[in-house]
């Protein structure tokens, strides 16, 4: 690794499992401090003492329930407490149950977007004000191909990732004086724990069956996974992209097109 992120602080909500645990690894790897967030205590203290092991970097867990204003507000300010600043975020934790336009009541509504969209939008407030004190930093927006129309019973989810990509473009033009980007990945289909565990529940589909009925889909062939996306994910917030904001970067196999 050529250490992109040598010293960077980044932060990573979701970041225990899937994309988000990807991004951390690879993130750690290419010499960042990595703060990763999520709900399970057990699985991310796992996933830092793993990074402490393979790449030699530090990394904390923070527990904290990102749909509320004030677990995004202290999620930045530990993370500014153990590191002294915060460098990169990546809006990475998001949920998908399953619903049509027809059968979504509003529970499920709100609950989508206080997680999906409410979590991003005061995670990047609260990154930002950090950011506006150390000179500028990048944000990564881990979006899907569902915003821009989506499945037919992903109506909640595919809403609450539009909404997203507002915010990406919200912040991409009206922070670029400050040297802060915000930067979109457009996901395709990846085989993460969640969606695994939703195929096998919802449908009673295996993880080759899984396989088989993406890559009939997907015109490259395949189902992205965690890497690819962090591949992309390290780009956007390294100095490598400091003149690049306000994109779209799918890396979705040509999935949505």
């Amino acid at each position: 690794m050529s250490k992109r992120l040598l010293d960077k602080v980044v932060v990573i909500t979701g970041g225990t499992k899937g994309i988000g645990k990807g991004i951390a690894y690879m993130a750690a790897a290419e010499g960042a401090k990595v703060a990763i967030n999520g709900r399970n205590e057990q699985d991310g203290q796992r996933v830092t003492s793993e990074i402490g092991e393979r790449y030699g970097t530090e990394a904390i867990f923070i527990k904290a329930d990102i749909s509320r204003e004030a677990a995004c507000k202290e999620l930045m300010d530990r993370t500014v407490a153990r590191f002294g600043r915060i460098d990169g975020l990546v809006n990475n934790a998001g949920i998908f149950p399953r619903g049509t336009m027809v059968d979504t009541a509003e529970e499920l509504f709100d609950s989508i977007f206080t997680v999906n969209m409410k979590g991003a939008f005061f995670c990047s407030k609260y990154a930002i004000q950090q950011m506006l004190k150390n000179g500028g930093g990048s944000i990564v927006q881990i979006g899907s191909t569902n915003a821009y129309k989506g499945a037919k019973d992903l109506a909640a989810y595919s809403c609450s990732k539009g909404a997203m990509l507002t915010l990406n473009r919200h912040i991409a033009a009206h922070y670029a004086g400050y040297n802060i980007r915000s930067n979109w990945i457009t996901v395709g289909w990846v085989a993460s724990e969640g969606e695994i565990e939703l195929h096998q529940d919802h449908y009673g589909r295996s993880l080759e069956e899984l396989k088989e009925l993406a890559n009939t889909h997907v015109p490259s062939g395949r189902m992205q996974t965690p890497e690819d996306m962090a591949y992309g994910a390290i780009f956007l917030l390294s100095d490598d992209a400091s003149q690049v904001t306000g994109t779209e970067l799918a890396i979705n196999g040509g999935l949505g097109l």
